[in-house]
C-alpha cells in the first residue's frame, strides 16, 4: 500500500507539540515497513514501531507519533473542502484517501483577523501562536490518547476560545498531552469555520439555496466533528458513548449553543462551559442586517450576492475585520435560524433537548482585565465605565459598593469587577439557575479567584487563566511558569474534569465536597489561594445586579 504524499491541502505548519515531544524527524524508513505491515494486515490500530503509530479511520488510515506514553495524531480531516464551490454550505464528509495520511503535523486553522487590540494580553496568552496556517480548507482536528485500541476511555472534546472570530484548537493553550497522559482520556481540539465564512446569515438575502445554513455552519462543523468522534474514535481508545464537550470563553458559547442543537442530541454526554455562558444568540433580522453591510462594504447588491463565492478569502477577511471595528460593530456569530439553531441556547429556559447532559459552569473573579483598555484609568473614567453599564444614576452607587468591598483596588481593576459581574457572572449564574430549574442532570459551577503571577495587580483572576490548567499545563506566563500554587490548581481542576468525564460527578481526591448548583444554596467551589466551597460567594453583588435589573 502506498504512503500518502502531502497534497496541496496538506498541513504546513512544522509544529508538532509544545515541549518537543513530537518531532518531524523524517521517518521513510520506518513509515516504509509500516506500509509493508499494513498491507497484509487488517486491524485497525498496527503496532508501535519506533515511535510511529498508525490508526484507522473511516476515510482511511493515519499515522501519529507516540512519545512517552502518549500518542498524537494532528490534523486529521473531519469534513471536505469548505473552500471555493462550497463556500458557506454546510460542511461534507471527508474524502477517503488511499495509503496512509501523515498525522505529524498540525492542520490549517480558519481564515482570521489578526488581533490587535488588548496587545498586553495576546502576548501573555500567546494568542498569536496558531500553528498550521490560515486555508478556507480548516475541517481538522487533533487526537491524543494514552494507547490507541480496545480500551474504552472517556472522551474529552475541546472547543477554542477567541469568539466566534479567532483561535483554533492548534494554540499551546489546547495541548492535549499532558491531559492525556494525566487522566488516561482521550482528548481531541477542533478547528471549524469563523467569522463570516461560518457565520454570515446570508437565508433572507436571497442567496441560493445551498447558503441556507450559512449563518450556522460554524456550528453545523462542530456537530460534524463530534460524528466523527462517534465513529471514530473508538480506534483511538476512546468510548464514543462517553464523550465531554467543554470549552472556554468562545470555546464555552460553542458549547451553550451545542447544547441547544437537536443534531447535536446523543453525540454529547457531559459538558463544561469556562466564561462563556451563553443564554441568546443574534436573532436571523441582526443577522441579516450584518450580511447586508457587508455585501455593502464590498460593492455588492443582492442581486450580486453568488459573486460572494469568488470574493477573495483575505479580501473577506480584511472586511469582517473593517466591520467588527465599525461602530457599531457588525458580530459574525451563529443566528437561532429555526432550523439547526431553533431557540436561543439558554433563554428563557435551558434546552429540554441537553437535559440529562450534565454541566461544570464557571468564571473567573476578574474576566474583564483582559479586555480593560486602560490600565492607568482614573477615578472619573471609572465612574464613566460604571454608568455605561449600571446607567449614569447608578454609576457612583455602583463604584461606592465595590471600592468598599475592595479599598485597596485600582480603579482599573475596579471597572473590571464591575464589568465582570454585569457581564460574565449574571451569565453564569443565570445559566447554572436556568439547568438546575430543568430538573434533569446537575450543573456545578465554581469561581476561579486565584491572581496571575504574571502580575497580580493588574491582570488579577483573568479571563483564560485557567484553561491551560485544566489541560492539566501549570507552565505559562499567565499562571507563573509552574508556580507551585498554579501545579495544585492544574491537578484539581484536571482532575475534577477526569472525574467528571467518566462519571457526570467531578468530586474526588484534593477537593473539598462540591454540590450541585441550586438556587436555595448557591453552592461554589472557589479555587484561590486555597480551594473551598461556599454558598453564594458573591452575594452582596449578585444582588446589587439583580435590584438594578429590576
Amino acid at each position: 500500500m502506498e504512503a500518502m504524499t502531502p497534497a496541496a491541502d496538506a498541513p504546513r505548519s512544522s509544529a508538532i507539540s509544545r515541549r518537543g515531544l513530537l518531532t518531524t524527524t523524517s521517518l521513510v524508513g520506518a513509515a516504509g515497513l509500516l506500509d509493508a505491515h499494513l498491507a497484509a494486515a487488517t486491524p485497525s490500530v498496527t503496532p508501535t514501531r519506533g515511535g510511529v503509530e498508525l490508526v484507522e479511520t473511516a476515510s482511511g488510515w493515519v499515522r501519529g507519533r507516540r512519545t512517552a506514553g502518549v500518542s498524537a495524531f494532528l490534523g486529521i480531516p473531519y469534513g471536505g473542502p469548505t473552500g471555493g464551490a462550497n463556500r458557506f454550505r454546510p460542511p461534507t464528509a471527508p474524502a477517503p484517501w488511499r495509503g496512509v495520511r501523515d498525522a505529524n503535523r498540525f492542520g490549517h486553522i480558519a481564515p482570521q483577523p489578526i488581533p490587535g487590540a488588548r496587545l498586553d494580553y495576546t502576548r501573555l496568552i500567546s494568542w498569536l501562536d496558531q500553528p498550521g496556517g490560515q486555508d478556507e480548507d480548516c475541517l481538522v482536528l487533533n487526537v491524543w490518547t494514552p494507547r490507541p485500541g480496545a480500551a474504552r476511555r472517556p472522551v474529552l472534546v475541546s472547543f477554542h476560545g477567541g469568539g466566534f472570530s479567532t483561535g483554533s484548537g492548534n494554540h499551546q493553550g489546547f495541548d492535549g498531552d499532558p491531559l492525556a497522559r494525566f487522566g488516561d482520556v482521550v482528548v481531541v481540539t477542533v478547528n471549524h469555520r469563523l467569522g463570516l465564512l461560518g457565520f454570515l446569515h446570508l437565508a433572507d438575502l436571497g442567496a441560493p439555496a445551498e447558503w441556507a445554513s450559512a449563518g450556522v455552519n460554524g456550528m453545523l462543523d462542530a456537530v460534524a466533528a463530534l460524528r466523527w468522534v462517534r465513529e471514530n474514535i473508538a480506534n483511538f481508545g476512546g468510548d464514543p458513548g462517553n464523550v465531554t464537550v467543554f470549552g472556554q470563553s468562545g470555546g464555552g458559547s460553542k458549547t451553550s449553543v451545542l447544547l441547544a442543537m437537536p443534531s447535536a442530541a446523543g453525540l454529547v454526554h457531559r459538558a463544561a462551559v469556562q466564561s462563556g455562558s451563553t443564554l441568546t444568540l443574534a436573532n436571523r433580522e441582526s443577522g441579516t442586517r450584518n450580511a447586508s453591510r457587508l455585501l455593502a462594504r464590498l460593492g455588492l447588491s443582492t442581486r450580486r450576492i453568488t459573486e460572494l463565492r469568488d470574493v477573495p478569502v483575505e479580501m473577506l477577511v480584511a472586511a469582517q475585520a473593517g466591520l467588527e471595528a465599525s461602530t457599531p460593530p457588525a458580530q459574525f456569530t451563529p443566528v437561532v435560524d429555526g432550523v439547526a439553531i431553533p431557540r436561543d441556547p439558554f433563554s428563557p429556559t435551558a434546552p429540554e433537548v441537553s437535559r440529562d447532559v450534565p454541566m461544570i459552569i464557571s468564571l473567573t473573579r476578574d474576566e474583564a482585565t483582559a479586555f480593560a483598555a486602560d490600565p492607568e484609568l482614573t477615578e472619573a473614567g471609572l465612574l464613566t465605565a460604571a454608568g455605561a453599564l449600571a446607567g449614569a444614576d447608578n454609576a457612583a452607587r455602583v463604584v461606592a459598593e465595590y471600592r468598599d468591598a475592595y479599598p485597596q483596588a485600582s480603579p482599573a481593576l475596579l471597572a473590571a469587577r464591575i464589568s465582570t459581574d454585569s457581564g460574565v457572572f449574571v451569565a453564569a449564574r443565570a445559566q447554572a439557575e436556568r439547568k438546575a430549574a430543568l430538573g434533569g442532570a446537575p450543573a456545578y459551577l465554581y469561581l476561579f479567584t486565584w491572581p496571575s503571577p504574571a502580575d497580580p495587580a493588574r491582570w488579577a483572576a483573568t479571563h483564560g487563566i485557567d484553561v491551560a490548567l485544566v489541560f492539566h499545563n501549570a507552565d505559562a506566563p499567565i499562571t507563573g511558569d509552574n508556580a507551585p500554587r498554579a501545579r495544585q490548581l492544574a491537578d484539581d481542576l484536571a482532575g475534577a474534569w477526569v472525574r467528571f468525564a467518566r462519571t457526570g460527578d467531578p468530586n474526588g481526591a484534593g477537593l473539598p465536597h462540591w454540590s450541585p448548583y441550586a438556587p436555595d444554596t448557591r453552592r461554589t467551589l472557589v479555587l484561590g489561594d486555597t480551594t473551598t466551597v461556599e454558598s453564594d460567594p458573591l452575594r452582596r453583588f449578585r444582588l446589587l445586579w439583580e435590584e438594578l435589573a429590576g
